[in-house]
């Protein structure tokens, strides 16, 4: 394993070995933190050289799991398995069903608009999310890695002959694809390789890819994952580094005007939001009895004393379990905003 280096300015150096950041902990050269729940080190003092090697993230892209790899010619620095954001879809059905359900009652309402997306390019909301996942994932490695190149298998759908709109706009899968390409190479350069060629190169190395594809071992995705970058950087035929993180994406409940099936008494409660009692939803805190957690919802819970107190509850940062639903946010001490939470 390595740990990723970053100067002074933030800016990403090449990783560096455990014992080696031991060392420069204890004299003092550097300071430990976390970023995303990978553990890295900021020196205090000005690099030695700032000599780069080429380091490619290859990306596997999937439906339910996706594989990441961060690799250099000579070692393999980081693999990252994320689940995928697949419940924007479901979310956006409620919306819908709930904005109709409003306008069948009678009650006074404003005339409908008329519609602003007509012959625009736009970007459905569970593409979008999902895309903007990937995105994140990659800008966060970006920042702890001197990232030269992105290399990931390209997916296409299927086109009709002659359908040139058709063609440009038909798949949302090709929409958000080409979007996430231009984020890309904003930031280092792009390369694509075919799924005939990932697999021939994965042949040509001996390696086999797993039938389970929601298996959290690396033969699973992040196999691909590391043949699509060993295949810009080269240099080995066999991974030195198995190990992987497994990465959850935290599901947030935008706020809605009330609950889609009323309480007993026809009483509609409002539900959702990002905020809770002060603190944003997701957000690392640490709590006197437990521990480092991450917030989930809250409740209203006055007292004589305190007509306005507020009660969140808190989460376990691996298992996503709840720990509480009493907690004082007096009591959480805010350490870092975050939207997911490693599984190991």
């Amino acid at each position: 394993m390595f740990v990723p280096v970053v100067d002074s300015n933030n800016r990403p150096l090449m990783p560096t070995t455990p014992s080696r950041a031991r060392r420069w902990i204890k004299s003092g050269k550097a300071t430990p933190f976390f970023r995303k729940g990978v553990f890295c080190v900021r020196l205090n003092v000005e690099p030695s050289d700032r000599n780069y090697q080429p380091v490619a993230v290859g990306v596997d892209p999937g439906s339910k799991r996706e594989g990441f790899t961060v690799k250099s010619k000579s070692h393999t620095y980081l693999n990252v398995q994320t689940h995928a954001v697949d419940w924007v879809k479901d979310h956006v059905e409620v919306r819908r069903n709930m904005r109709r359900a409003r306008r069948f009652r009678k009650t006074p309402c404003r005339q409908n608009r008329a519609n602003r997306l007509v012959n625009k390019e736009k970007l459905p909301p569970s593409t979008k999310a999902r895309w903007q996942w990937k995105l994140r994932i990659c800008k966060w490695l970006a920042s702890m890695f001197p990232v030269t190149t992105f290399v990931i298998e390209d997916i296409k759908a299927r086109t009709r002959f002659g359908a040139r709109k058709y063609n440009a706009m038909f798949s949302p899968l090709e929409v958000g694809k080409q979007w996430f390409y231009q984020e890309l190479q904003l930031m280092a350069i792009l390369e694509t390789r075919e799924g005939f060629e990932t697999y021939s190169m994965r042949q040509e190395l001996g390696l086999k890819k797993s039938k389970n594809k929601l298996s959290n071992k690396f033969d699973a995705h992040c196999v691909d994952s590391w043949v699509l970058a060993n295949s810009v950087v080269t240099g080995q035929v066999k991974p030195d580094n198995t190990a992987l993180i497994e990465i959850v994406p935290l599901e947030f409940y935008r706020r809605q005007l009330h609950r889609l099936q009323h309480q007993a008494g026809h009483v509609r409660s409002r539900y959702g939001g990002t905020m809770s009692a002060g603190l944003k939803r997701g957000s690392i805190v640490k709590h006197p009895k437990y521990g480092f957690s991450y917030v989930g919802g809250w409740q209203e819970s006055p007292t004589k004393k305190d007509p306005k107190r507020k009660l969140i509850s808190l989460h376990d940062i691996t298992s996503g379990k709840r720990l509480t639903q009493n907690a004082l946010p007096t009591d959480c001490k805010f350490l870092s905003y975050n939207s997911w939470r490693v599984a190991n």
